[in-house]
């Protein structure tokens, strides 16, 4: 392979990546706010320090688990 097809696959696992963030950030919104006050309490701030980390990376793991696959199948054939 060539340097330049290494370079756009690279970027192309980067674009991955950020979208798989993004992804995983929006998922966490959804809800945060009612999460973040649970029964009218004090804020539960493992809403933001364990939560979100966990969503957003979990987002990247997936959207990349998913471009290997395709990638995968894309060579087999």
């Amino acid at each position: 392979m060539t340097g330049m097809g290494q370079r756009m696959q690279a970027a192309g696992g980067c674009l991955v990546g950020v979208v798989g963030a993004g992804a995983g950030l929006g998922a966490w919104a959804v809800g945060a706010r009612g999460r973040f006050r649970r029964f009218e309490q004090a804020p539960d701030w493992s809403v933001i320090y364990a939560e979100l980390p966990l969503t957003v990376l979990g987002g990247v793991a997936v959207s990349l688990g998913l471009w290997a696959l395709g990638r995968r199948v894309r060579a087999r054939r």
